[in-house]
């Protein structure tokens, strides 16, 4: 399946935007989405975190998405953030690209590779080694 483009804003720089588009045909993409009152969210991103920030590889694109309409406030999202994330973070339209990825619940991990098809959807009972896995094959 294709993967739906999207552009959507950054979570703490809300005049800059990231779009799906300008990374497809360089790099393959990680998105998981996730709110922040959520206890599998808070034992999911630790592990991408880590792994973000050890990986450097330049034909990976790793972002998370925070599921607006999902979330307690915009406030909850921005301190979560400050406090465990260092790698991208975007602001969903409430549930717009989250619905486009027929999410359903949180977090899912969206990977994507380089020519923009979905190949690998892992939802909150997923194991990281799985993303990996998967990762493994198309970088």
């Amino acid at each position: 399946m294709k993967a739906p483009l999207f552009e959507l804003p950054y979570l703490d720089q809300q005049d800059e935007t990231f779009r799906l588009e300008d990374v497809l045909g360089e790099k393959v993409v990680v998105l998981t989405f996730w709110v922040s009152w959520c206890p599998d969210c808070a034992r999911d991103l630790p592990k991408k975190e880590q792994f973000y920030k050890t990986s450097r590889n330049d034909d990976l694109e790793m972002l998370t998405i925070n599921v607006t309409d999902r979330e307690h406030g915009e406030e909850e999202a921005l301190k979560y953030q400050d406090q465990f994330l260092t790698q991208p973070v975007l602001k969903d339209h409430g549930r717009e690209v989250y619905d486009l990825y027929e999410c359903t619940g949180v977090p899912m991990t969206i990977v994507i590779n380089r020519e923009g098809e979905i190949i690998g959807r892992f939802g909150d009972k997923s194991d990281f080694v799985e993303v990996i896995h998967t990762l493994s094959g198309v970088l």
